[in-house]
């Protein structure tokens, strides 16, 4: 997938002073952004007390989303690593605090302030080596765990990714959980090829009711959870499916169908009412290759 700006150049290279203004002056792209920094807080959860809340807008860029934030009536600081990106967010006058760094030697920020932490298609740039010196593992790690100590007990982050591909989605939700997080992957419109979007929504702490994944958004407006929403997904687990195991290990790890299982069937076909032959010695006994 050449499209992917992630691997054309570094983001503090392809998001140069040219393509940080053509990025900031689209209005599909300011329309998009506004779409998912809205999905993005209300998969955060936060309390509809009235009053404002801190916010981490990782990633931040122009300031698109720090927008939508700041309509929702909360205080934000966006941390971006293009300086092009962050200089565009001054001009137009952002209201949040802006902070140039590379979220991949981590955040930075004080441990316990931050009451929430979103993210809009940036966190997938971590699993790419863009420099010699760089571990995407390490990486990942030095982020998670910084985040963790930054947002306070209870608090969610939320997470817009592109993975590029399975093994890519694991690595990023595997590190999220060493750090201490708990959580999972929300995936909306999981059937449509345009509308599909996934979400990390981690909270900061162990497993609890108020850290349990939400549900995702289906084709028709409403809510499905992610087991009605996929087959091919293994949203809320790290471990990789039998389907992407080789071939040889699928059929080595084949359960046969034992007598029991005919016997249970048969009675099951009896009690609908069909016709079934009786049960005999020979019932479910294998055939020889040959007499």
């Amino acid at each position: 997938m050449t499209s992917r700006p992630e691997l054309k150049a570094p983001p503090e290279i392809f998001y140069n002073d040219e393509e940080a203004r053509k990025y900031t002056s689209s209005s599909r792209i300011i329309e998009i952004q506004a779409q998912l920094t809205e999905r993005a807080l209300e998969l955060l959860a936060l309390p509809d007390d009235g009053v404002p809340k801190l916010l981490l807008d990782i990633g931040c860029g122009s300031g698109l989303s720090g927008e939508t934030l700041t309509e929702s009536g909360h205080q934000w600081i966006g941390f971006d690593i293009s300086p092009s990106m962050l200089d565009v967010a001054l001009e137009r006058e952002a209201e949040g605090d802006l902070i140039l760094g590379d979220m991949g030697q981590g955040l930075g920020v004080r441990p316990g302030v931050i009451d929430g932490a979103i993210s809009i298609s940036a966190v997938q740039w971590l699993c790419n080596a863009d420099k010699s010196c760089h571990e995407p593992r390490k990486r990942l790690k030095s982020f998670f765990e910084s985040l963790y100590r930054c947002l306070a007990r209870g608090a969610r982050a939320v997470f817009q990714v592109y993975p590029e591909n399975l093994a890519q989605r694991e690595l990023i939700l595997g590190y999220a959980m060493r750090a201490g997080f708990a959580g999972g992957v929300v995936v909306d419109f999981p059937h449509s090829a345009k509308r599909r979007k996934e979400y990390l929504v981690l909270t900061c702490g162990p497993p609890s009711l108020s850290s349990a994944t939400p549900k995702a958004k289906g084709e028709d407006e409403e809510s499905c959870s992610d087991e009605e929403s996929s087959g091919d997904e293994e949203n809320q687990t790290v471990s990789i499916s039998d389907r992407h195991r080789p071939r040889k290990k699928q059929k080595l790890n084949k359960k046969v169908k034992g007598r029991e299982w005919v016997l249970r069937k048969k009675e099951q076909m009896r009690r609908k009412g069909n016709a079934v032959p009786q049960d005999t010695k020979y019932t479910a006994r294998k055939r020889k290759a040959r007499f």
